[in-house]
């Protein structure tokens, strides 16, 4: 049997074919993700585990340096195959090695694998913790965009399909850039969604760097709906394998009173169409239906849209020092105080 080996992956083009090969649940493992990140001031490493000279799986570390704790996320990985013993064992101890190098407290994962509690099981028999906070869309809906757009809005909620059709009378403009300059009128629109609904907003760069990295492939757009050439909502999709991603967005106190959102989502879902994808991703719901939940709202106007729930397995993490511990602890009482 192969020997596992870990190596360095430089080369865009090796990785971005193997994790396509995978068909990706999101984008958090793609190559132009780790980019992104890169132009938001944060170390980037990639590794790829082999079985003799066979690329069996990757995994892409962002370093983040918070104050509770320096540590390592990755979103939507390890791409490996969960049932291979073997291979998640030596992939468990490569990364860790690492972070121990690095002097990292953790590594936080997030695999885009459904949850079971077999997997979790196997996650904590490998050496991995149930994570105190979530990472990156652990619950979202998906909606099947390969059908025609009367079946589409067949299957959304009566109120839904009745608004997207009164929008289309509203006057409102779409305006489809992959300009990054165009990133500030996002960063305006979420800092007055942020200021409404208190929750931690994105910096502008992160926004310019998705329209940057992505851009350069077809793979990011940003949608600026306008009323008399004014922008009340504006969103960044991704579209990456076969999948459409709701990714950020914002909007203004004034587009709560018109039907805006609901322009805006039936234009990206047309758009998604438009580009041959077969899925809409609405990246984000609320854990459960519990109505106080800080995303109650926002989840009951994604589901009105249809689609199917996806729970990822939750974030767990790889404690590397003692003093994870520590960011354990703070991160609960966090999770409590924001509702999350």
């Amino acid at each position: 049997m192969p020997e596992f080996v870990v190596k360095e992956i430089l080369d865009k083009s090796v990785w971005e074919e193997f994790l396509l090969s995978r068909n990706p649940g999101t984008f958090l493992q793609s190559w132009n993700w780790g980019e992104t990140n890169r132009m938001s001031g944060f170390n980037i490493k990639r590794l790829g585990f082999y079985e003799g000279e066979v690329l069996s799986g990757i995994t892409q570390l962002i370093h983040q340096p918070a104050k509770r704790g320096h540590h390592f996320l990755i979103p939507g990985g390890p791409v490996i195959d969960y049932e291979n013993e073997g291979l998640l064992k030596f992939a468990a101890e490569s990364i860790r090695e690492y972070a121990l190098k690095e002097k990292v407290w953790f590594v936080r994962i997030r695999p885009d694998v459904n949850d079971s509690e077999n997997l979790r099981e196997i996650l904590t028999k490998s050496g991995f913790v149930y994570a105190p906070m979530h990472l990156h869309g652990e619950h979202t809906l998906i909606m099947d965009v390969s059908k025609n757009e009367d079946e589409i809005l067949k299957n959304m909620r009566k109120t839904t399909r009745y608004l997207i059709k009164r929008s289309l009378n509203e006057g409102f403009k779409m305006r489809v850039s992959k300009d990054p300059i165009d990133a500030d009128i996002l960063n305006r629109l979420q800092k007055e969604t942020v200021k409404r609904h208190r929750f931690v907003g994105f910096a502008k760069k992160l926004f310019e760097a998705q329209l940057e990295t992505f851009g350069k492939d077809g793979q990011s757009e940003l949608f600026i709906c306008e009323k008399a050439g004014i922008p009340i909502v504006a969103a960044i999709i991704i579209f990456y394998g076969e999948k459409a991603f709701y990714h950020h967005s914002g909007s203004s106190e004034a587009s709560r009173s018109t039907n805006a959102s609901y322009f805006t989502q039936w234009q990206i879902i047309k758009r998604a169409r438009e580009l041959g994808k077969k899925y809409y991703d609405f990246w984000g719901i609320a854990p459960n239906d519990d109505p106080r939940h800080r995303f109650a709202g926002v989840t009951t106007f994604k589901k009105g849209f249809g689609g199917v729930r996806v729970d990822w397995v939750h974030a767990h993490d790889l404690p590397v020092s003692p003093l994870y511990w520590m960011t354990h602890a703070f991160e609960i009482g966090r999770r409590i105080i924001r509702r999350l």
